[in-house]
């Protein structure tokens, strides 16, 4: 995985552009991996369905399935047709959502998260086994049954990682944690405790950031990932509210504000190139692929480029110089 980037098809592209991208981006021989997101657009595993017939090496994942709206049994289902179909190579991505989402869309109490996360990815382990299985937790119960199909017994689990508490948990019991919109210094503390205290190998450091690269406009490009940032602050008040709590506090309540009073062209007037440094890559080939290798030298293991494309003069999204980076 050294030196290697990966992908996170975001969500501006619509499902046959990311499945282009897809198969294109594969015959870049930097990158490692491609995920999908789910919240409340696309729907993740069929849509890594869709991408593992188009593409025959890169890594598959899910960045992130949440652990309300599926049970466990039906996450692992979900992962192991998709091995099978990719010839080994899921990478189950999980995460808790929020509870806008998962109360207000789907109707559901977000309650215990952490909880629910550690029982999830241990029924999860003990379901992809062969053999029937029992587990019985608090939430999660399984009683002596075993899934018809199997594939891999160790198909890596990540999780998302939010607070400490859950960064914690990833450590203990994942392969792998991935971060978003955490700036450089909280990466770096972080990437250091976990030097310090993991000893599971491999265990991957990942972070998914806003990604926006165009030669021919490398300013639009910069616009572009300045738009996806306020769009996160200012949709809900999970991001919004951690990023109180940094040194961007006062610059993210006048984009919240502006944001939801003026709309977003508005509220990217707050955007500083501090803002810029911290949470996106943006601008030319060269320009983003030295912001990567910074993001690289505080430890992280993956980044995982989330693809925001500009417009280009025909009006159609243009993302032809992600190839090149």
């Amino acid at each position: 995985m050294k030196n290697k980037i990966a992908f996170s098809t975001g969500s501006l592209l619509n499902p046959k552009q990311i499945i282009d991208f897809a198969s294109r981006v594969e015959h870049n021989k930097n990158v490692h991996s491609i995920w999908t997101p789910e919240s409340w657009g696309k729907e993740a595993f069929s849509l890594l369905g869709a991408i593992s017939q188009s593409t025959k090496k890169i890594k598959i994942g899910t960045s992130i399935v949440n652990v309300y709206t599926r049970t466990p049994a039906t996450i692992c289902m979900g992962a192991i047709t998709l091995d099978l179909l990719s010839d080994r190579r899921v990478i189950i991505g999980l995460g808790t959502s929020t509870p806008p989402l998962i109360e207000n869309l789907h109707g559901m109490k977000f309650k215990s998260p952490l909880l629910r996360m550690r029982e999830y990815i241990q029924s999860i382990r003990l379901l992809l086994r062969s053999g029937k299985s029992t587990y019985k937790g608090h939430i999660v119960k399984i009683s002596n049954f075993e899934l018809l199909e199997h594939s891999r017994e160790d198909i890596p689990i990540f999780v998302a990682a939010v607070n400490p508490k859950m960064l914690s948990l990833s450590k203990e019991i994942a392969d792998g944690f991935i971060l978003y919109l955490k700036p450089k210094n909280e990466l770096e503390t972080i990437i250091k405790k976990t030097a310090e205290t993991v000893t599971k190998e491999p265990f991957t450091k990942a972070v998914v950031i806003i990604t926006s690269v165009s030669n021919r406009d490398p300013a639009m490009a910069v616009k572009r990932a300045a738009k996806t940032f306020v769009f996160y602050v200012s949709v809900g008040k999970v991001y919004y509210n951690y990023l109180l709590g940094t040194s961007h506090r006062d610059a993210v309540k006048k984009i919240y504000a502006d944001y939801h009073k003026y709309g977003i062209d508005e509220a990217i007037k707050h955007i500083t190139p501090t803002i810029l440094n911290d949470f996106v890559i943006a601008g030319s080939v060269n320009e983003c692929v030295y912001q990567i290798k910074r993001l690289r030298k505080i430890g992280i293991d993956l980044p995982i480029l989330q693809v925001n494309p500009i417009i280009d003069s025909n009006g159609a999204f243009s993302y032809k110089d992600f190839f090149e980076l």
